[in-house]
């Protein structure tokens, strides 16, 4: 009896010292959603927890809720806080035994904040003219390659945003961005204008959004923010299409990874002088790379329809504008003009690589087609666009990440088919069920995949896993617009919350956004000159054997976060670019999801 009283006491003693630690939402919790942050520990934890306010004033109870059916590396004890009948605006701390959380703020309005500062991080990443660095790069953009004009003659090609940690530009990538912005504003255009975008974000942060004009400099042209982020990416993809048969597709190569510098220190020499003009790839539909590594490119059908998509939706939205009518008019012709270079080569276009194995291997086209043709219908009323459309749509269907373990590298891009949403009023009642289902079959696969985890996220965690979330999240919210059916709404806050910290390392996974963020990010810019930058989603976690596995990819010191790390690692280390690199296309999707998260709290 002796022993055992000594091994209790001993079992008592360890289970004490075991710290426990609550993960919650770091930006904000709207007061009627659903709100729980999860606690784990390698001992049992208290069955009680409180909400606590200023002046430790305890405000609710809670009974924690176990989970059973999955742990995470070292720790094997999870519990949810679970307080969504907690509805009273403020900021608060969640208690468990004696952890408490970061600060948690509960909000009972719409909140602009995420999106003024994601905007930011998409204006430093532009090229031609910086606003960020208020200077110019890349003037002499660029030298033609593989095009029907003679190898290394120039065209304009200055323009668009650097691609992520390095200063490459894709079309793949930037039609995308460039198309979901101006969806993020087409769908609730007066909120982009309300003086309450500025006065709700000044008192909930006493932090004024300070507008930018064209160039992404302070001072109010009149225009909002996010249509001026847009317009930076059209006026460069209509450079990319300077005839009716021609449209290309990529400004430099991997040559770029030659060192860190800023971007008006371009010293990249591509064949036309150190830090010269810079290769331009003509989308011709065949495999590419001068070198090494060939694309498996089939047509050009993705680019195609993503282009297509992004120019109606600027008519659309610049169409009676007087000021703007000419613009409009440009628009919707060249996107008429490349969506038919897109039927006459089905297919993909991949990016380009030459001496580095990773690349864009992006194998849909028809979701781009679908998106392409639903907007064109919406301008011209042309029945060949709906009929299209819907042809594309069944094509299209529910092929996606959804539900597998892994994927090429951007193969499903984008990361989810807006295409099926911006058909759905379009069609009869029986074709919008066929749409939602594709969708709702997507979200069932990720639901499934969710139990796997104690955070019930979703997401395969390969290179950009964050990426992938927020596309989910914007799935389910526009899933939820299409059927009114809100069951997958809890599930959503869920990935959402996991992007702003209720995850194992409690931090959120934008820069400079809630109270433990990204620092150490892989970006040139904030490395140089030591300036940290607001708003830029990082690639997130990735499986353990994924980091092991690639090229360049190291920690420069001891692993923080090591005790953390579980079926998947993140590091908040310059040198893990798989995990750690903030990307323009991810963050400009990020915009559409808190867009819409603003409009349907």
């Amino acid at each position: 009896m002796k022993h055992l009283l000594i091994i209790l006491a001993l079992s008592l003693a360890t289970a004490a010292a075991e710290e426990i630690y609550i993960r919650a939402n770091q930006v904000g919790y709207f007061g009627g959603g659903a709100k729980s942050a999860i606690a784990f520990s390698r001992a049992p934890m208290p069955e009680d927890f409180t909400v606590v306010g200023a002046s430790n004033q305890v405000w609710f109870h809670g009974k924690t809720k176990p989970i059973t059916n999955a742990t995470w590396g070292q720790f094997s004890n999870h519990v949810e806080l679970d307080f969504s009948k907690f509805y009273t605006p403020g900021q608060f701390v969640l208690k468990l035994g004696p952890a408490h959380s970061l600060p948690v703020r509960i909000s009972g309005e719409p909140d602009y904040e995420s999106v003024a500062h994601l905007l930011e991080f998409m204006r430093q990443q532009r090229c031609g003219f910086n606003p960020w660095l208020n200077t110019n790069c890349h003037q002499a953009d660029g030298r033609t390659v593989y095009g029907p004009l003679t190898n290394g003659t120039p065209i304009d090609a200055t323009g668009g945003w650097h691609d992520a940690g390095d200063l490459l530009q894709y079309l793949l990538t930037s039609g995308n961005a460039t198309a979901q912005m101006l969806l993020a504003y087409e769908l609730s255009p007066k909120h982009w204008y309300s003086e309450s975008y500025r006065a709700n974000h000044a008192r909930l942060h006493n932090d004024p959004v300070v507008h930018v004009n064209a160039l992404g400099l302070p001072g109010t042209n009149g225009i909002p923010d996010i249509l001026d982020e847009a317009r930076w990416g059209l006026d460069w993809m209509l450079k990319l299409h300077p005839a009716p048969d021609q449209l290309y597709h990529q400004v430099a190569d991997d040559r770029d990874h030659a060192g860190w510098r800023l971007p008006q220190n371009e010293t990249v020499d591509y064949g036309w002088g150190k830090g010269g003009a810079r290769p331009v790839y003509f989308a011709d539909g065949k495999p590419q790379g001068l070198k090494s590594y060939q694309s498996a490119s089939t047509g050009v059908a993705n680019l195609a329809g993503r282009y297509a998509a992004a120019m109606a939706l600027a008519y659309q939205i610049w169409k009676n504008d007087p000021q703007q009518k000419e613009f409009a008019a440009r628009c919707l012709k060249a996107g008429l003009e490349v969506y038919e270079l897109g039927r006459a080569k089905e297919g993909v276009q991949q990016g380009n690589s030459y001496g580095a194995p990773y690349r864009y291997e992006e194998t849909t086209w028809a979701d781009d087609m679908e998106w392409g043709a639903a907007e064109l219908y919406r301008v011209t009323k042309e029945k060949r666009f709906l009929d299209d459309a819907k042809r594309y749509a069944k094509l299209a269907a529910d092929e996606g990440w959804m539900g597998k373990e892994q994927t090429g590298h951007y193969q499903y891009y984008p990361f989810m088919n807006i295409g099926h949403f911006r058909l759905h009023d379009l069609v009869d009642a029986e074709f919008q069920k066929l749409l939602a289902g594709y969708y709702r079959a997507g979200i069932e696969r990720c639901v499934a995949a969710g139990e796997k985890n104690p955070y019930r996220v979703g997401a395969p965690f390969i290179w950009c896993s964050n990426n992938l979330l927020t596309a989910l999240v914007t799935q389910c919210l526009l899933y939820e617009r299409m059927t009114g059916d809100r069951q997958y709404r809890q599930f959503a806050t869920k990935q959402c919350d996991w992007l702003l910290g209720r995850n194992p390392w409690g931090t959120t996974m934008f820069t400079e956004i809630g109270s433990v963020f990204p620092t150490d990010v892989h970006l040139m810019t904030v490395q140089i000159l030591k300036r940290p930058v607001r708003g830029g989603l990082v690639d997130g976690p990735v499986y353990e054997r994924i980091f092991s596995s690639l090229k360049g990819v190291s920690i420069t010191q001891p692993d923080p976060l090591a005790a953390f790390q579980g079926e998947a690692v993140y590091h908040n280390d310059v040198h893990d670019y798989s995990t750690n690199e903030p990307t323009m296309d991810g963050t400009a999707s990020a915009i559409l999801m808190f867009a819409l998260l603003n409009l349907y709290p």
